[in-house]
């Protein structure tokens, strides 16, 4: 039997996430020595490499348990899901190998490739590798279809054709696009906001994105708007008037640092689960200024936020807050 320290360092983990593994009953060890101290037999390392991978999948380690703990989860299913990974990623690495004899063949032969080559193969090195990890890259090609690229194509023609009717982002037909648009990307992204996140940095970074998805910087400051009413009015049932006003004004100011907050808290938590960290207190302090820039200072209001996001499906859905940051923040907060 391994003992926390030996799991461990094999696992390249560190011995605080096993302790949080077990606190939370995801992978509480087999025995314990005369000492005290955990120990992790055949079938806890069987299970540790099962959590290992769902994360890597893009589970979230709230539901990790509740799956392997479901008539749904085998070793089996898991070591096929990380084999077709796996062949995915041979997969892309041999259309890169086929570009690249294609370019060796012709300066071989003397020949100078076109420029179309070179940027072909430009494109396939460094496109995508300045945006996503081999990782991203195989969720988004087990969610983007060529029937939900072929919805994208129509939903993108339809905002534009909006757009150039001189529709408002305010308007019903603009709301309604909105609603299609947030629920063909929680399609096309499996719900993971990391990948919502680094999509739009290359929407935005990269003109040949922009002209090949027809996703202009106007075009997706229009849909935001639209989309932004669309929850603003939800919230609107639950909120009085002053914190929805406070909302809008948040979201045309300084909602754009949520997501790259969300993902620190998310790097912290997976790097130390403990919220006493210094780390852990300045992620609480910047976590609850903006809390305060979103809803305004009365206490009152927070409740209300939440009764709303319980109640309002459509509030739930691209929430990059997960149930287990908010239990956390609040325990760093606490810690001063």
């Amino acid at each position: 039997m391994l003992k926390v320290g030996e799991l461990a360092q094999r696992a390249g983990l560190t011995v605080r996430t096993l302790h949080h593994y077990d606190s939370i009953g995801l992978l509480r060890p087999s025995a314990r020595s005369d000492g005290g101290y955990r120990l992790y037999d055949r079938d806890d390392v069987a299970r540790l490499q099962q959590i290992q991978a769902l994360r890597k999948f893009g589970m979230a380690l709230a539901d990790i348990g509740a799956y392997l703990d479901s008539e749904r989860a085998s070793p089996l299913a898991i070591i096929e899901q990380q084999l077709a990974m796996l062949d995915r990623e041979i997969d892309e690495a041999t259309r890169m190998r086929e570009q690249l004899l294609l370019v060796r063949a012709q300066l071989v032969n003397g020949e100078a490739p076109e420029l179309s080559t070179w940027l072909t193969t430009l494109e396939q090195m460094t496109m995508y590798d300045k945006y996503f990890s081999k990782q991203d890259m195989e969720q988004l090609r087990g969610f983007v279809s060529d029937a939900t690229q072929a919805q994208w194509a129509a939903l993108v023609a339809d905002v534009q054709a909006l757009m150039d009717r001189g529709g408002a982002p305010e308007s019903p037909e603009a709301i309604a696009l909105g609603i299609r648009w947030s629920e063909l990307l929680e399609r096309s992204t499996g719900g993971n906001l990391d990948l919502v996140h680094k999509l739009d940095n290359m929407h935005q970074s990269e003109p040949s994105v922009q002209s090949a998805s027809g996703i202009t910087q106007e075009l997706r400051a229009f849909i935001l708007r639209a989309m932004n009413e669309h929850k603003l009015a939800l919230y609107a049932k639950y909120l009085p008037p002053d914190a929805v006003a406070q909302m809008r004004r948040h979201q045309q100011g300084r909602a754009r640092e949520w997501l790259p907050l969300i993902s620190r808290i998310k790097e912290q938590m997976a790097a130390d689960p403990s919220p006493a960290t210094r780390q852990a207190r300045q992620l609480a302090r910047e976590w609850s200024a903006l809390l305060v820039d979103m809803l305004g200072p009365d206490p009152a209001t927070m409740p209300l936020f939440r009764e709303a996001i319980q109640s309002e499906p459509a509030l739930r859905q691209g929430r990059a807050m997960t149930d287990e940051m908010i239990p956390y923040l609040i325990a760093a907060r606490q810690q001063g």
